[in-house]
């Protein structure tokens, strides 16, 4: 298992599993990004083992001895669905504020009321890629 050369599939399954302990809280988006760089990089099931030694279940396919076991997700569907209509609204739902900020400072934030909606609308874009 530690000699074998990771697929395109199983690092994308590493990194799926690095940002579902992100969600979860277990890792903040600095060790995120060094460990997904890792795994990136990584070209050999071994390099993935210190990655995700101090991390519990869920783990990448690679490393459950060569056997590809689904993954558990950990939010359930209610959640999930929440999560779905969160996103869907997060740009109407900027804009709304945008403009209550704009009219209680009397146009003195202005660049808030210009920047919120964008920031938010690359953020939801962002995750409707993934």
């Amino acid at each position: 298992m530690g000699d074998m050369r990771l697929s395109d599939a199983e690092r994308q399954d590493a990194l799926d599993v690095l940002e579902e302990h992100v969600r979860t809280g277990r890792l903040d988006i600095d060790e995120y990004g060094a460990r997904s760089a890792k795994v990136t990089a990584a070209k050999r099931v071994s390099e993935l083992v210190p990655l995700f030694d101090d991390l519990p279940s869920p783990r990448p396919s690679a490393l459950l001895n060569g056997v590809s076991a689904p993954r558990v997700p950990v939010a359930s569907s209610e959640d999930s669905a929440l999560v779905r209509f969160l996103t869907a609204a997060a740009v109407p739902i900027a804009i709304v504020l945008a403009v209550a900020v704009l009219i209680l400072s009397r146009g003195r934030l202005l660049i808030i009321s210009v920047a919120l909606p964008l920031v938010v609308a690359m953020i939801a874009g962002a995750r409707r890629r993934r």
